[in-house]
């Protein structure tokens, strides 16, 4: 038997699914009544995780990002992951708009969970590590009480608990 159990706490989306939902909206777009003709685009890097929308106007694109996001939303991906830049005029009266994944954990979000565990008095120990958080303790139940915690906080971006050893 182990001394000691720990689990990571990590944000991360399946990349095959974003690419499925991406599909997925894309075909709409193109078949939407309301949408075709428009000039309404959507792209997708798959390298940068990022989403762009271009648009004739600020409505067109909020609906063409309501088209993505409810294929995300039916593909399982949590709209946490997704975050949305402001629409940014580009050329031709029309606009642009930029969407992100967040992938893994920022430094300062892991050090807030890290902080928020220890003032819970939770018997476990909490390091980061580059994008992900390890949470370890000689209990089990000390690091199945971290984790209900955890799921009850909102950090922004959603989590993930891999790795339970």
């Amino acid at each position: 038997m182990a001394k000691e159990f720990s689990f990571d706490v990590v944000s991360q989306v399946d990349m095959q699914e974003v690419d499925n939902a991406f599909q997925q909206a894309a075909r709409e777009l193109a078949q939407r009544y309301d949408l075709k003709g428009t000039g309404a685009a959507l792209e997708f890097d798959r390298k940068a995780a990022a989403f762009v929308v271009s648009a004739p106007s600020e409505f067109v694109a909020q609906q063409v990002a309501d088209v993505l996001a409810g294929k995300l939303a039916k593909r399982g991906v949590d709209l946490g992951a997704l975050r949305w830049g402001a629409c940014v005029p580009a050329a031709g009266s029309s606009v642009r708009r930029t969407g992100t994944l967040v992938r893994g954990i920022e430094q300062d979000v892991a050090k807030r969970i890290a902080k928020d565990l220890r003032a819970q008095k939770i018997k476990a120990k909490a390091t980061v590590e580059k994008d992900k958080l390890r949470v370890s303790s000689a209990s089990k139940d000390a690091l199945q009480s971290a984790i209900s915690y955890l799921k009850e906080q909102d950090y922004g971006q959603p989590l993930q608990y891999v790795n339970y050893r």
